[in-house]
């Protein structure tokens, strides 16, 4: 697989904490950055499909207002209470 180089700057606490998970896992810091880098970026993929999801069944008209929520909670409660 090809790599890139990235650059960035870091605080030097954050750096220094790096480090010393660098040299406890017996990593380097360019791994650790680009597992960190994966990480988030897999969390961010999710995160933006899962809206898309939402945007979608927005469109098909596939939802509940909160009004009709708040609505359907009452009645359960109601039923509930009345048993």
């Amino acid at each position: 697989m090809k790599t890139s180089v990235v650059t960035t700057r870091l605080d030097s606490d954050t750096l220094s904490e790096l480090d010393q998970l660098a040299e406890r896992l017996e990593r380097s810091r360019a791994w650790l950055v680009a597992k960190a880098v994966q990480q988030y970026v897999k969390e961010e993929k999710a995160f933006y499909a899962f809206v898309k999801e939402g945007e979608d069944a927005i469109e098909r008209g596939d939802y509940v207002t909160h009004e009709e929520l708040v609505a359907e909670i009452k009645a359960m409660r109601r039923q509930r209470d009345a048993a």
